[in-house]
């Protein structure tokens, strides 16, 4: 991973596992602090800082990935490209780039912010609680997909139909529907008319 100020607050030189700080923010995403990023997902939820990312090919069709089972917070489900938290300090563009990177073995182009949402979304399976103050990116994928296994399980590129047939199928992450839903004006500004998101 390459070191740049965020990146080097949050890693160890002696290769033992250190803390994952987040962002804590107001209702505004105002940073009003940090947390333990475990601790911020447990019931009730501390409003944190988050990205999520649509990567779509030259088709239109989006990518999603399959989240690994080893993951600690809704493993195994269906999500969005890709989604994560910027480290204290860090611009949600630059981590939203870095975490496509790291899980998924591409950088992404064309990126481009696509707004915020808010929202509160338990999650039964664990118990956790997600309170994000999220920012959303669209942009394009053009190279071959090299996933990391320890993060993702699988991928699939989707049409707007396979992916309403892949939704009642499940399971999702229950973040998917918000993020989506928030991001379609951009998506659609980047796909196309045609593409029909």
């Amino acid at each position: 991973m390459p070191i740049t100020p965020a990146t080097a607050a949050n890693s160890s030189q002696n290769g033992a596992a250190e803390a994952i700080l987040l962002e804590l923010v107001d209702e505004d995403g105002t940073t009003i602090g940090t947390a333990e990023k475990l601790s911020a997902h447990q019931a009730p939820g501390r409003l944190h800082r988050a990205f999520s990312v649509f990567l779509f090919d030259e088709q239109g069709r989006l990518l999603l990935q399959r989240r690994a089972l080893g993951k600690y917070h809704s493993p195994g489900v269906w999500s969005n490209t890709c989604c994560g938290h910027p480290y204290p300090g860090e611009a949600p563009f630059a981590a939203a780039a870095r975490r496509v990177s790291e899980e998924l073995g591409v950088s992404p182009s064309l990126m481009a912010e696509a707004g915020t949402v808010r929202y509160n979304h338990p999650d039964p399976a664990s118990g956790l609680v997600e309170q994000e103050f999220n920012h959303l990116f669209v942009g394009m994928v053009q190279s071959p997909l090299r996933p990391d296994p320890e993060e993702v399980g699988e991928t699939a590129f989707v049409t707007p139909e396979e992916l309403l047939v892949r939704h009642e199928q499940g399971p999702f992450s229950a973040w998917f529907m918000t993020v989506l839903d928030a991001a379609r004006p951009a998506i659609k500004e980047l796909t196309g008319p045609n593409a029909g998101w």
